[in-house]
């Protein structure tokens, strides 16, 4: 929602300061500050992130009212696939590229693996797995084109939340409490009130 955005670090609490340690968050652009990406973030290690938002003054900012606001999070796993020569990066599954029988698999460091498939006609093709994905055949292997010889480790996707915060104006809020607190009084002093009734009906009826 517009007027909310990532709070500076001198309105950031202390105990939210650890939690967002060594993050950085970058506004979409100049213009839209309530817009904000955070990333690229490995995601062992960050399961939750947490956002400092700092919500906006209706008392002194224009377009903006008490009330409720959609707030939109959304997050998307997932790596490059591709190089700028358009070449695979290793963040892909590598398909056989011929049919036939494996007749050779060779590892080079830094490399990867060289997969030898020999043709029913003869050719033989050799298929360069890069490291990273593990490799799903073995020599001796018959495989079809377009077979995967290695693992996908492109385990990606996307996903959102939208949740709805109040804004509320803190006058309102001490208001109420104060309106609250009146009624459980008055409740209590009409309960003592009927209990000294009571007591007097009590005492007349004895007496």
């Amino acid at each position: 929602s517009e007027g909310f955005k990532i709070a500076p670090p001198d309105r950031i609490p202390e105990e939210m300061q650890e939690e967002t340690e060594n993050m950085y968050y970058q506004p979409y652009s100049e213009d839209q500050e309530n817009i904000i990406l955070v990333g690229p973030l490995p995601g062992e290690e960050y399961q939750e992130i947490v956002f400092p938002v700092l919500s906006p003054d209706p008392r002194t900012e224009q377009d903006i009212y008490f009330g409720k606001y959609q707030l939109h999070v959304g997050g998307n796993r997932g790596r490059g696939q591709v190089y700028p020569t358009g070449d695979l990066s290793n963040n892909n599954a590598f398909n056989a590229s011929a049919t036939g029988e494996i007749t050779k698999i060779s590892f080079e460091e830094y490399v990867g693996y060289d997969v030898t498939i020999k043709t029913p006609d003869g050719e033989t093709v050799v298929d360069t797995v890069p490291p990273g994905p593990e490799l799903l055949v073995a020599e001796g292997d018959q495989v079809v084109s377009g077979q995967p010889l290695s693992t996908d480790p492109n385990v990606g996707g996307f996903g959102q939340r939208d949740v709805e915060v109040v804004l509320q104006d803190p006058a309102r809020i001490k208001w109420l409490m104060l309106f609250i607190g009146a009624i459980m009084l008055s409740q209590v002093l009409l309960v003592l009130k009927k209990k000294q009734v009571e007591k007097v009906q009590a005492a007349e009826m004895n007496f």
